[in-house]
């Protein structure tokens, strides 16, 4: 790019990519931000939510532009035996809306095309076009690994507009009252207007191949024992996400370019559910106020907090470990019934990522919901990767 050569390149243009671009923009103007993403558009078709608790009211007031749907009133959970309605608020944010807000700072800085070689001072184009910057960041979402132990969050979604309105107040986070078979399985429904609705067929599974054939037919049957009549499909939308069970997580950053990794190719998710979007707001927040702004120190800076996050997040490993390894398939929605039968405060704690010691203790205590002996097994975390 000659004379004009960026500050830091930003390669692939998910969430994460998108805040950092977004953050540096507000806190460091002056810096030249690229991101290069395949189709030129940021986000791809995603919506990433999350709970008032998850981030700060100033993290949420930085996002409010790009987050169009809010839900003041709480949550709703069912489970055979248990129907319960949490007050903490719940958040939207959209690939639309996150593309319409910060493409626009970007302008002629956001670059559609393929990196074929990621290396610290720039990055190869498939179209043969190099990239130099003193700066790279590699967003372009998880690369199999031998190195980490995974299991998986999978789902597809389809928005829809009904004939009639749909009934629903406030979104619906788990309703796993539906057929189990050989996963925990639960449809989400998150509620946009009075006659349109996001159905999510979600199941944790210990494998990565999404069956989107049989989702959406799961869908199709949600949405007729409903009684709802679906006038128009608005929108869709997939995910694969891991679901952290163990690893070695030293192993995991040796990998690949001296670049930093930020998103799940970080390992900057929650264990346990998943949620990447707390974790892409905190590395935004480090990268934009990072005193070296150059690869080698962005790589140290998000390398170590990735792996101070892995360290303080051993305990939803072991609790994931719990879910796949000690229950029955079947049987794992009893695990997450139990948890939702806690306290609130505990609940959105843990959501969060900042249970207490006490919480801890209160999630494990009384008869598990799983096989003893099998508990017993999963209590110590072997440090190592998929077999």
């Amino acid at each position: 790019m000659g004379a004009a050569d960026p500050d830091l390149i930003l390669v692939g243009g998910g969430l994460a990519s998108s805040l950092i671009a977004w953050r540096l923009a507000i806190d460091r103007p002056e810096a030249r931000v690229v991101v290069i993403e395949r189709d030129g558009r940021l986000g791809g078709k995603h919506t990433w939510s999350f709970f008032d608790g998850d981030v700060s009211v100033e993290d949420r007031a930085w996002l409010e532009p790009a987050t169009p749907h809010r839900w003041p009133s709480g949550y709703e959970v069912y489970f055979p035996g248990l129907s319960r309605v949490l007050a903490t608020p719940y958040n939207s944010l959209t690939s639309d809306r996150l593309h319409e807000v910060v493409a626009p700072l970007l302008g002629d800085r956001l670059i559609a095309g393929e990196a074929v070689e990621v290396r610290t001072d720039g990055v190869t184009l498939a179209d043969g076009r190099v990239l130099s910057a003193p700066a790279v960041i590699d967003a372009r979402g998880p690369s199999p690994t031998p190195h980490l132990d995974l299991g998986w969050q999978l789902f597809v979604g389809r928005t829809v507009r009904l004939s009639e309105p749909h009934g629903l107040t406030r979104p619906t986070i788990m309703d796993a009252t539906v057929a189990q078979g050989d996963a925990y399985r639960f449809v989400y429904l998150l509620p946009f207007d009075e006659r349109t609705v996001l159905v999510e067929d979600t199941y944790y599974v210990d494998g990565p191949r999404l069956d989107r054939a049989l989702l959406n037919a799961r869908i199709d049957a949600y949405i007729r024992s409903r009684g709802w009549t679906v006038e128009a499909v608005v929108d869709e939308e997939e995910g694969v996400l891991p679901i952290a069970l163990d690893g070695d997580i030293e192993a995991f950053w040796a990998e690949g370019p001296l670049v930093a990794r930020v998103g799940l190719a970080g390992a900057l998710f929650h264990p346990t559910t998943g949620y990447s979007l707390p974790d892409a707001v905190a590395v935004a927040r480090l990268v934009a106020g990072a005193s070296d702004l150059t690869s080698a120190g962005l790589r140290a800076l998000v390398e170590g907090h990735s792996k101070s996050l892995w360290a303080e997040r051993a305990y939803y490993r072991l609790l994931d470990r719990m879910l796949f390894r000690a229950a029955e398939p079947g049987e794992r929605w009893k695990v997450l019934r139990r948890f939702y039968g806690l306290s609130e405060a505990l609940v959105r704690r843990f959501y969060a990522g900042r249970s207490t010691a006490l919480d801890k203790v209160r999630i494990l205590a009384g008869k598990p919901p799983v096989p003893v002996g099998r508990a017993l097994k999963q209590l110590r975390e072997t440090g190592r990767g998929q077999a």
